[in-house]
């Protein structure tokens, strides 16, 4: 008998691998047959087309048609392109150091905010400076990722900008010298409140643990006893740092991360490595729905692991992995290799891009087919959408008031306004918007024309049409013709309503021009729900431990 089952288990083994052969020989040959079409019709159109064929556009337009048929996160970078892929996973550059914005109003690029100490700022270039040309070349009408461009380049090598500065005649030329720029993962960290420490962690570039080490130790001297870290509207990065930043805080030799795809070398499993340096100190964790990638890594597996509450909004729910492979004449390929799997064994991915809708669109898994998984102290937690906050303060609505505000410059170009009549403001801590100061801004934006839509104005356009449609004009009528009469865009309404929203943004914009980023960051910590109850968490000890039990869920 064990004869026997040896040749059946044989026999079977032979059959698979049969099997197996057919489906990879199938597979090879209709890839053979499709790229033999493709070429035949690129030689077709070379030959033939009426006229001449610009075959770099074409085929790359043909290639990420392909792509963006398999997940947005698989992209070709062409050898001039590099740059782009570098600066994405080391967060390196060279430029002139400045955040750029295209302004709707002037069709053409601002300078939005120029970074501390780079050449854009030590050049004097300010927010709100409107870029004519660079090295003679007209840039109105032009993207802000053609301009971006056009301002990057080799370290060392200089350009001259056409400079037009609101409220001064004429045109100014700055002549300035690319260096390497290298933007900060950790953008800031400071104590909030008496005893936490604050860390904004932006992205998971190279050398990101390093800084989050860094601030660690920092804030410990400074007398923090607990930590938050701020994961909110961070897309991600580099793996191996999200897992050396979890390690600060996780002993050595647990599992964070397994990463399951096709071909073996995609199967890894990632560890911590090195001691930590606090395990003991409650930590909170911020996140939104911006929150992807390896923040989500940091975030989910602390809360696998009952490290730390976490705050915010349900995030993105991105559990798919990249690699990068060189191809032919110096270009690069950024492809989905694996999912990756933190602690309790769930998969964070929301969107399933295997079932792709023929428009391209996907589909989110629904709540009800997710799986329950459980955290290391049997707290439930739940796989196919992200990660799920322990706690979710109410946010406030945005108005349809707020957008337009942003999207027509009005408040940048008030701000630039501001920045040329006043030389100094008070602190980050404690500059407010006067009433005086809200006031200019009204005259301002009445003086400049602004006008906005009302989303629900559209809607009842829509709705009345849908009325007609269905017959039912001669029974609503009445209605539909008062709420007509009530849905008017009211700029001072609209204004008096909102003002706490609109003084906020203006703040925001305003202290930018003084402060910088940071002036700005510290600004909008005083009003931020997420901190302060994050802070309301951490000063009652009870309350963090009853939420990281697991009769809390």
């Amino acid at each position: 008998m064990r004869k026997l089952s040896k040749i059946i288990a044989a026999a079977l083994l032979a059959l698979l691998f049969i099997q197996t052969t057919e489906a990879d020989d199938k597979h090879r040959h209709q890839l053979a047959r499709q790229i033999s079409i493709y070429n035949s019709i690129i030689k077709e159109l070379n030959l033939f087309y009426v006229d001449s064929i610009m075959p770099e556009k074409m085929i790359n337009k043909s290639i990420e048609a392909m792509l963006r048929n398999l997940d947005p996160y698989t992209v070709y970078y062409p050898e001039d392109k590099n740059e782009e892929l570098k600066m994405m996973t080391t967060g390196k550059y060279a430029g002139i150091g400045s955040i750029i914005r295209y302004h709707t109003g002037k069709k053409t690029t601002a300078i939005a905010e120029p970074y501390e100490g780079m050449p854009a700022q030590k050049a004097g270039l300010m927010a709100g400076d409107l870029i004519l040309s660079i090295d003679g070349v007209p840039v109105q009408g032009m993207s802000t990722d053609s301009v971006s461009d056009m301002l990057r380049g080799e370290p060392g090598t200089k350009l001259t900008l056409e400079i037009e500065r609101p409220g001064e005649k004429g045109k100014k030329r700055f002549t300035l010298e690319r260096e390497s720029i290298a933007l900060p993962p950790v953008t800031y960290y400071g104590m909030y409140g008496e005893k936490s420490g604050y860390i904004l962690l932006e992205s998971f570039t190279e050398d990101c643990a390093k800084q989050m080490r860094r601030a660690v130790v920092e804030l410990k001297k400074r007398g923090a006893e607990s930590f938050i870290i701020d994961l909110r509207s961070n897309g991600g990065g580099l793996l191996d740092e999200a897992v050396e930043i979890v390690n600060l805080f996780i002993p050595k030799g647990k599992t964070i991360v397994t990463t399951k795809g096709k071909i073996k070398q995609a199967n890894e499993i990632y560890k911590t490595e090195k001691e930590p340096i606090d395990t003991v100190s409650p930590i909170i964790v911020l996140v939104d729905g911006q929150t992807a990638s390896a923040s989500e890594i940091v975030a989910g597996s602390l809360q696998d692991l009952d490290r730390a509450v976490i705050i915010g909004e349900r995030t993105f729910g991105k559990g798919l992995v990249q690699s990068t492979r060189k191809v032919n004449h110096g270009g690069y390929l950024k492809l989905t290799t694996a999912k990756y799997y933190i602690p309790s064994g769930r998969c964070v991915q929301a969107l399933d891009y295997s079932h792709m809708i023929d428009d391209g669109k996907t589909t989110r898994v629904p709540d009800s087919l997710t799986t329950v998984f459980h955290t290391a102290a049997g707290r439930e937690v739940r796989d196919g959408g992200g990660i799920r906050p322990d706690i979710e303060p109410k946010s406030e609505e945005l108005s349809t008031l707020l957008y337009y505000l942003i999207q027509d410059m009005a408040i940048f170009d008030f701000a630039t306004e501001f920045r040329i009549k006043n030389k100094s403001i008070a602190s980050p801590e404690e500059f407010t918007i006067s009433d005086e100061v809200y006031d200019e801004f009204t005259a301002y934006l009445k003086s400049t024309g602004f006008s906005y839509d009302l989303q629900s104005a559209k809607i009842l356009a829509n709705l009345k049409k849908m009325i007609e449609f269905e017959g039912y004009t001669d029974i609503t009528k009445s209605e539909i013709e008062a709420l007509e009469k009530k849905l008017h865009a009211n700029l001072d309404h609209s204004l008096k309503h909102f003002s706490k929203n609109v003084k906020d943004l203006l703040a925001t914009e305003i202290i930018k021009r003084y402060y910088g980023q940071k002036g700005e960051i510290i600004y909008n910590m005083r009003e931020d729900i997420d901190l302060k109850e994050s802070l309301k968490v951490l000063n009652d000890s009870d309350s963090y431990r009853k939420i990281l039990s697991p009769a809390a869920k």
